[in-house]
């Protein structure tokens, strides 16, 4: 359970914007989209792999 207090003369906006950052941290969301649908882990390793790569030439291209 996510608790938020609010300090004295905080407007509900900043609140909310706290709560969103904390839940958002929390990863439930990504986890519950990631549930719907399953993903075989070839794919899974697959994506992986390719997103490691292009971090890899993105890195290598600061570097120059």
């Amino acid at each position: 359970m996510i608790i938020i207090n609010i300090k004295e003369n905080e407007s509900i906006d900043k609140a909310l914007k706290r709560f969103k950052k904390k839940f958002e941290k929390t990863g439930v969301l990504r986890e519950l989209r990631s549930r719907t649908a399953f993903t075989k882990p070839s794919i899974r390793k697959r994506g992986t792999k390719l997103r490691a790569a292009y971090r890899q030439t993105m890195f290598a291209k600061e570097n120059y």
